[in-house]
């Protein structure tokens, strides 16, 4: 699986981190049955620790709801974990797990469904509405009841109305999906491909600036739809939660791309006007 080069990104306001271990694949993940440990620091982000420490109670109980009236007959019961990160659909995180109460929620899990939903929380914007669910692919429980697992990002959900906070939270939750084109008729493969040209274009500009080889870059959609492909391009804006967050919850493809196109656009640019500084004076 092709791996990005840790680069920034620039908007008009931020700086982005793509991240350099995000990936997506269409089948579910295999690896050797030897340590999980060993599996995490092949798909862990570049920072340390390896694995997020799962624990929310630095975290509010109190979740803010949409305001949106309960639908049963299109709703499920889901548990849910909240987290200072963004999880996309076809994403890999690994986790580990020690706080008690979601030690309790991994026992149920495990006898009975092994997926939970993942929601971004901080203490500035409280909780969000929309999330995406975790499958847990592969998991090990050691001696002291912690849990190591590696998830893969499923579907997206919106969250309607809690169901219970204790001992962990249930909420009743229903299924979000990307409306099938732009509002605008916007042929959503050229999007896609022009997505992928920037993104080539802003790892080629930040090789050169960190004095790396200018190797061509290799193929990054890997025969991906635009959909899938424009949740992996918001799964490499590491460092923006809130900016991922903001790309997780639209529900149109073509917006999506088109936001991402600019945010690397914009990078693009920053890098260029970088490189060039960089020539005139290369000892700074």
């Amino acid at each position: 699986m092709a791996l990005l080069p840790q680069i920034l990104l620039h908007s008009p306001t931020k700086l982005f981190f793509l991240n350099p271990r995000t990936t997506i694949t269409t089948t579910t993940t295999t690896t050797s049955s030897s340590s999980i440990s060993s599996l995490s620091k092949t798909l862990t982000p570049s920072r340390k620790p390896n694995l997020f420490r799962c624990s929310a109670s630095s975290f509010p109980e109190k979740h803010h709801t949409s305001g949106l009236p309960s639908q049963p007959d299109d709703t499920i019961e889901l548990p849910l974990f909240p987290l200072p990160l963004v999880l996309f659909p076809g994403a890999i995180l690994p986790l580990q797990i020690f706080e008690f109460r979601y030690r309790m929620m991994m026992h149920t899990l495990i006898q009975t469904d092994l997926r939970f939903g993942i929601i971004y929380m901080d203490s500035s914007t409280g909780t969000a509405d929309v999330g995406c669910v975790g499958e847990v692919i592969k998991h090990e429980r050691l001696v002291d009841d912690r849990f190591f697992l590696i998830c893969k990002g499923q579907e997206r959900f919106r969250v309607m109305n809690l169901v219970r906070t204790k001992p962990y939270l249930v909420a009743k939750v229903t299924w979000l999906e990307d409306k099938p084109g732009g509002e605008g008729g916007e042929d959503l493969e050229v999007l896609a491909n022009d997505v992928e040209t920037y993104m080539k274009d802003v790892i080629r500009l930040s090789n050169r600036l960190n004095g790396k080889p200018e190797k061509e870059t290799q193929d990054l959609r890997r025969n991906m739809f635009p959909t899938p492909f424009s949740f992996f391009v918001g799964s490499t804006f590491e460092g923006a939660p809130r900016e991922q967050q903001a790309l997780l919850e639209l529900e149109d493809s073509a917006t999506r791309l088109k936001r991402e196109k600019e945010t690397l656009r914009n990078t693009l640019n920053y890098l260029t006007a970088a490189s060039a500084v960089k020539d005139v004076f290369p000892s700074s």
